[in-house]
């Protein structure tokens, strides 16, 4: 698998990224999308089936889907996957096919990208169930400290909401969580990650070649140990 160096931001969770010099990207597929890993330009990928676009018509073509495209060795995640209680189907559908991602990125040995939306208590008690032998990352993360300790507490990481971590209130949290534990993102938004790691870089009182460095050396925690 692709590594990002040491000079890189990472951007671990973007849709529709075109290339940067400097900043590692990784994308995200969407199984519903139907794309084809060829079509990529990111040098790292996760691929998963999004709470929202999940129907009972298409559950089977796209777990197949994610199946399917496990194998690329630029795939380093599955995910996003997860619950959205103000979108999507029933919990119940939600559920079974959140099972089945986990499966496979346990089956896989890689790590699980989690998208959550007023459902925690589903989130948790998933976590309860399959004892994951692999890491969870959250996504787009904006929740109060105690929500983030209950995520620490299961051994997640966390990366935070783009239009919450460049707001001044974001601050407290960002020093909250273990740095050992964090992840930035811009989710495809049109935010240029580099402002993110100003902003991080600034809450914490550290340069940006030092949270360069947490970053990379968190990423090599949870991704690097995969064998292509």
């Amino acid at each position: 698998m692709n590594l990002p160096q040491p000079e890189e931001f990472i951007d671990i969770h973007t849709h529709g990224s075109t290339p940067v010099k400097g900043i590692f990207a990784v994308e995200n597929m969407m199984a519903h999308e139907e794309h084809v890993p060829e079509d990529l330009t990111a040098k790292a990928f996760t691929a998963g089936i999004h709470p929202w676009y999940l129907n009972e018509s298409n559950k089977t073509g796209l777990i197949e889907y994610v199946k399917d495209i496990s194998s690329d060795p630029r795939l380093i995640a599955l995910g996003e996957a997860g619950f959205d209680k103000l979108r999507g189907p029933s919990m119940e559908l939600q559920r079974l096919v959140f099972m089945e991602q986990a499966k496979i990125a346990g089956s896989l040995n890689k790590p699980l990208i989690i998208h959550c939306v007023k459902a925690w208590d589903e989130l948790f008690k998933m976590h309860r169930l399959l004892k994951p032998s692999v890491p969870w990352m959250v996504h787009g993360f904006r929740g109060k400290k105690e929500l983030a300790s209950q995520l620490l507490s299961r051994g997640m990481y966390v990366s935070f909401w783009v239009s919450f971590i460049v707001r001044p209130e974001s601050s407290d949290l960002v020093r909250f969580i273990p740095r050992e534990r964090i992840f930035l993102e811009t989710d495809g938004s049109d935010t240029d990650i580099r402002d993110i790691y100003n902003k991080v870089a600034d809450d914490l009182g550290i340069g940006i070649s030092e949270l360069k460095n947490i970053i990379i050396r968190n990423f090599n925690e949870l991704f690097g140990g995969q064998k292509d």
